[in-house]
């Protein structure tokens, strides 16, 4: 890895999860009405050849893990399950009166939070209202994310007979040092044990979540949490760069920046799993991911169906997501709208009958040319445009600030495509970056994004 292309591109950058970004989402464009017409309109345009992705926001966790950014509420009251359930149920009956024909489910995800945070008997109850007046589409493609230490057997037989075929493990690292750090401690037995019984019972796709980058993280101790990986040999292991965050996650101010592993040193521990895995029979898939050949997203990436969209890398090519819980973030492919993300403020909202949308994106002409630009170099690590796109300045902007990427040999220009290098593909994000007009014209005046490599 070259040292000085890391302290060169080292720079704050997005994820690209969508474009454009929740920071450049313009909400005078936006309003709940255009909202309720757009998922309308995307739900009749591809409800019968595509069907829809769900994803299903479960916040509560029984403790706090000092590493995570993502939106959670701490409790070890289990009383909430139910009232939240209620309200989860009564916003897809929200959504189901937009539509003129029974939603065909294509996708289903169930994020957290915790999600083995409820019991297995609300989550039937959940299910079961969201199977009213839809169907799942013969592929559909059912998953959940799951807390190694309160996975257990019931959790994985209920869902496992409702129609899950897949779970991914947060395991992130099994050193002592780094999980009493980062507030995460669960024991490789206990996460063997989860995947043994999810195996067992006919799970196909297991995925492990590990980060680099955490604190205290050294060589040492992460060739020893990959190898213990390696003995159970995962279908695919989603392998994050932390993010480090602490003006949107005050937790991580709970260890010393000193305790970080900085720029090289980092994307050495990434270079090092990266070495280990490949070797060990997976493919790099994306950004971030490995999977096994015969694993559906190793399948996706062959044959050009890979997907991105704010669940992050999918097999499904959905254009309506809707995400449904607090804080989550719907797509019509056309528009962007997220719910609030207080528990309470949703809640009030959904029991009025109200969809609990607060803010939004429309996208423009523009912002769609540039967002397929993006999702193929995110996706296939190459895009292809054509003289009509060539007439949007943006395009023509965005090819010209690559320039430098070109020069340092990250991307390779052949008439009209532009194709990420072996040496490029830990920098894409910020080969994404220079297609991205919106923060270009509007440069941030603080960090609103973690860095990129």
């Amino acid at each position: 890895m070259n040292r000085d292309l890391i302290r060169k591109y080292n720079v704050p950058g997005p994820r690209y999860t969508s474009y454009p970004t929740v920071p450049y989402w313009d909400d005078s464009t936006f309003s709940v009405e255009a909202w309720k017409e757009l998922v309308a309109q995307a739900v009749k345009e591809t409800n019968a050849t595509q069907g829809i992705s769900l994803y299903i926001h479960l916040p509560y966790c029984e403790s706090l893990c000092t590493y995570c950014g993502c939106n959670k509420r701490i409790t070890k009251n289990h009383s909430v399950e139910e009232p939240y359930i209620d309200a989860l149920l009564k916003e897809w009956e929200l959504y189901q009166q937009l539509f003129d024909e029974v939603p065909h489910i294509s996708e289903l995800h169930l994020g957290g939070g915790t999600p083995t945070f409820f019991s297995p008997t609300n989550l039937r109850t959940m299910m079961a209202g969201f199977s009213k007046q839809s169907v799942l589409t013969p592929n559909a493609d059912l998953s959940f994310e799951a807390h190694p230490n309160n996975t257990t057997q019931e959790h994985l037989e209920e869902l496992f007979f409702i129609g899950f075929r897949r779970l991914s493990l947060g395991v992130q690292d099994f050193d002592l040092n780094v999980q009493t750090a980062i507030h995460r401690i669960q024991t490789p037995a206990q996460v063997r044990k989860v995947t043994e019984l999810a195996r067992g019972i006919g799970y196909r796709s297991i995925n492990f979540d590990l980060i680099y980058g955490l604190p205290k993280q050294t060589k040492a101790s992460m060739t020893d949490t990959i190898e213990r990986v390696l003995d159970l040999m995962p279908d695919r292991i989603a392998f994050y760069s932390y993010a480090h965050v602490p003006w949107v996650s005050p937790g991580q101010r709970g260890y010393s920046e000193a305790d970080l592993p900085a720029d090289a040193e980092k994307r050495e521990l990434y270079e090092l799993g990266k070495e280990m895995f490949l070797s060990a029979g997976y493919r790099e898939i994306g950004m971030d991911h490995f999977a096994l050949d015969e694993d559906a997203l190793c399948k996706a990436d062959a044959n050009g169906t890979l997907h991105r969209n704010f669940m992050g890398y999918t097999t499904q090519g959905t254009r309506m997501l809707l995400g449904l819980g607090v804080s989550s973030i719907s797509d019509s492919w056309t528009a962007f709208a997220q719910n609030e993300k207080k528990v309470e403020d949703y809640m009030d909202r959904v029991n009025k009958g109200e969809l609990p949308v607060f803010r939004g994106h429309v996208l423009s002409e523009e912002d769609l040319v540039l967002r397929q630009h993006i999702l193929n170099l995110m996706c296939r690590h190459r895009t292809d445009w054509n003289k009509l796109e060539m007439q949007h300045g943006s395009v023509t902007d965005g090819i010209n600030r690559m320039q430098e990427l070109l020069l340092d040999g990250l991307v390779e220009r052949v008439d009209h495509t532009v194709v990420v290098t072996e040496k490029g593909k830990p920098f894409v994000r910020n080969i994404c970056m220079a297609m991205d007009a919106r923060m270009w014209r509007n440069q941030p005046t603080t960090q609103i994004f973690s860095s990129t490599v």
